[in-house]
């Protein structure tokens, strides 16, 4: 589906990040994770939809920006809560890539808890 200097360059450049990390397709088939995504249950192969069903909808989650950040080759954010803690998500469309962006959500719950 991807070629696999892609996903080496995912694993070289967000392997060691301390959040999730995911790699999707548009299908939001999950074509990589990083090593916070892979002990926080994520699986290559699986819809990233499964991860989270609390927000679940056709398929997706509510909050999901993808297919609009794909439309519009940009990255976008949203801040959203789930499991009773704040992130700021990121999806980021790759460059000369179609149809696949890296997504992350970073954990600004002490930073709200505190404004």
């Amino acid at each position: 589906m991807v070629d696999q200097n892609v996903i080496e360059a995912f694993h070289m450049m967000w392997g060691p990040f301390p959040e999730p990390v995911l790699l999707v397709h548009k299908t939001r088939e999950i074509l990589a994770a990083n090593q916070a995504a892979l002990a926080a249950g994520a699986a290559v192969g699986v819809k990233c939809s499964s991860l989270n069903l609390e927000n679940k909808t056709n398929g997706h989650c509510r909050h999901c920006l993808a297919l609009k950040a794909l439309r519009a080759g940009t990255a976008l954010s949203r801040s959203f809560v789930s499991h009773e803690r704040h992130y700021k998500g990121y999806w980021l469309p790759l460059k000369d890539v179609a149809d696949v962006y890296v997504h992350f959500g970073l954990n600004v719950t002490a930073e709200a808890e505190s404004a």
